[in-house]
């Protein structure tokens, strides 16, 4: 017995030695084996995402011109790609300053921070834009436009985790009219985020991502392209009798630009920039402007021809302000998506023939979309109206002296919230709680108001599910007011010039128009298809996030469109 069992540990000790030579053996390889091992384990990922938001563009806008939409542009996205068809905004207000960090974030105001475009600082009642900075000069330019920073966003963004996964190696660049558009999706880490200067006609930043634009960028604002693209003025780019989607092109429900006669193309835009090149943002040169941008970003920092995935985060703003202006049934909406259509086609062929078909990812989106106009509703027997909050506080605030012998209780109604002063209320010894409940009562006796509901009290209030949550996402305690106010649909906030009523259109609500954006997915990793299932502008980031096995951002409560993602 003792001997087989000597005989049985004889044999362990030589298994033993000749696995540990196996492994030295193993250990022992070439710097060639070392390189071919580390490539054969490499994660994969795109060279380049690219995201394009297109500021105002509603979901329908895919499908009301699809017929005139050529093959590469949007139709491609659409026929290659995998489309989200159901993709809602979580929260309310929809602006684009909370819309873009919304997308980037994975957040909601409530966590990420920005409010609005603007927002009330509950602890000192002053007014914040969403980017501003003092702290920062500008780069580019002698204006303070370049006063911007992310650092109102308190939470990381996607571009920030592919930054911080790759110990900074990629490169990240945001660019787009609007600095909010550019400077919140390019997140705290980016390399740089661009934005146009008004004055100059410059592409500017901010001391805060450099000292000296690259040379590339003053080569590119050399050539002075916002006034090549003006002098070209802008006409349809087809015949306008075939442009059967819109409203004849004089309506009264259209804005006109400042020196001329009627809300009509052609506008003759070379006799009217001069002293104003901020111009272009109204017309559809505003987006072939940003995409030329960037291409010379990609060329100039060789964005895609690195080791680690870079990321371009895009803003194509000309469309919000073409909207606002003319509303969403003019022709000047259907020629500006006829022309982006165009322009969003040359743009991924230049990325086939640069970084390659199928070594790309692009993600498509909106920050939010936009109204009818209320006057051509209710032309149409649709019931519609404008609220106007300035004379809604000036009232509210005369009911609330009489009320508290105490004057200017409240600050604003910006953001559909009413904002309390509380250094008035602070100063008078008042108690918060009679001032809202007073704020509410008044309210909710005007016709248009549909809810006036306390921030405080959002669960116990009777309202639809759909709206508390949207509420409850929206209301940061700092940076919001104190009572959300939900108006009748397609009421929104403005002012009634007359007996032709309002002009253009806008945005902010929690109805379908403005919270049911595009969403479509195309290139390297993505599925084709579609889905009609609910997803939600949080997705977007957790999205991109699996895509290339990175942590979704610090604040994201979105959950990944699995079926986007290749198996």
């Amino acid at each position: 017995m003792k001997i087989r069992n000597l005989l049985v540990i004889a044999l362990s000790f030589a298994a033993i030695a000749t696995s540990a030579q196996t492994k030295k053996k193993k250990v022992a390889i070439t710097p060639a084996t070392a390189t071919e091992t580390a490539i054969s384990t490499a994660i994969a990922r795109p060279k380049l995402v690219i995201g394009i938001v297109v500021d105002q563009m509603r979901w329908d806008y895919l499908y009301r011109y699809y017929d005139r939409y050529q093959s590469n542009g949007f139709k491609r996205l659409l026929n290659e790609g995998y489309s989200c068809e159901n993709t809602q905004v979580d929260y309310i207000p929809t602006f684009t300053g909370p819309g873009h960090s919304c997308i980037y974030t994975g957040s909601v105001p409530a966590i990420h921070g920005i409010a609005g475009n603007d927002f009330i600082v509950q602890a000192t009642g002053k007014s914040m834009y969403c980017t501003e900075d003092s702290s920062v000069q500008t780069v580019g330019s002698t204006t303070k436009a370049g006063q911007m920073s992310p650092r109102n966003l308190l939470t990381t963004t996607v571009t920030d985790e592919l930054r911080l996964a790759t110990n900074f190696r990629s490169k990240v660049i945001g660019i787009a009219l609007k600095d909010r558009g550019g400077i919140l999706p390019a997140g705290h880490t980016a390399n740089a985020a661009y934005w146009f200067d008004d004055k100059t006609g410059n592409w500017i930043t901010s001391t805060y991502y450099m000292n000296d634009l690259p040379q590339w960028v003053k080569d590119f604002n050399d050539q002075k392209l916002a006034e090549t693209y003006l002098k070209l003025d802008w006409n349809t780019l087809y015949p306008i009798d075939t442009y059967l989607q819109s409203t004849p092109d004089n309506s009264k429900y259209e804005g006109k630009f400042k020196g001329t006669d009627a809300p009509t193309l052609p506008v003759k835009t070379s006799a009217l920039y001069k002293g104003n090149l901020g111009l272009i943002r109204t017309t559809p040169y505003g987006n072939t402007f940003t995409l030329d941008l960037a291409i010379a970003a990609i060329n100039g920092e060789q964005l895609g021809q690195h080791d680690q995935t870079d990321f371009l985060a895009l803003s194509l703003s000309s469309p919000d302000y073409i909207g606002h202006q003319f509303g969403i049934n003019a022709v000047e909406i259907e020629d500006t998506y006829l022309r982006l259509d165009r322009d969003i086609a040359n743009f991924l062929t230049y990325l086939d023939a640069k970084i390659g078909k199928g070594n790309y990812t692009v993600f498509f989106t909106a920050d939010h979309g936009a109204a009818h106009n209320t006057a051509f509703l209710n032309d149409h027997g649709i019931p519609a109206g404008v609220w106007d909050a300035g004379v809604t506080l000036k009232d509210m605030n005369k009911v609330l002296a009489a009320k508290f012998n105490a004057d200017s209780l409240i600050i604003s109604l910006d953001n559909y919230q009413v904002n309390l002063n509380y250094k008035v209320i602070k100063a008078n010894n008042l108690d918060e709680e009679p001032i809202k409940q007073e704020c509410i009562k008044y309210l909710q006796k005007l016709p248009y108001v549909m809810y006036a509901v306390d921030m405080t009290k959002v669960q116990s209030a009777t309202i639809p599910e759909a709206l508390r949550t949207r509420i409850i996402n929206g209301y940061n305690i700092k940076n919001s007011g104190v009572i959300q106010i939900v108006l009748n649909p397609a009421w929104f906030t403005g002012h009634q010039p007359g007996d032709g009523g309002p002009t253009g259109t806008t945005h902010g609500t929690w109805n379908p128009y403005d919270n049911h954006i595009p969403l479509l997915f195309m290139g390297w990793g993505i599925q084709h298809g579609s889905t009609v299932r609910e997803t939600h502008m949080t997705d977007i980031a957790p999205t991109i996030a699996a895509l290339l096995h990175i942590q979704a951002p610090n604040g994201s409560i979105g959950t990944p469109i699995g079926e986007v993602l290749k198996k």
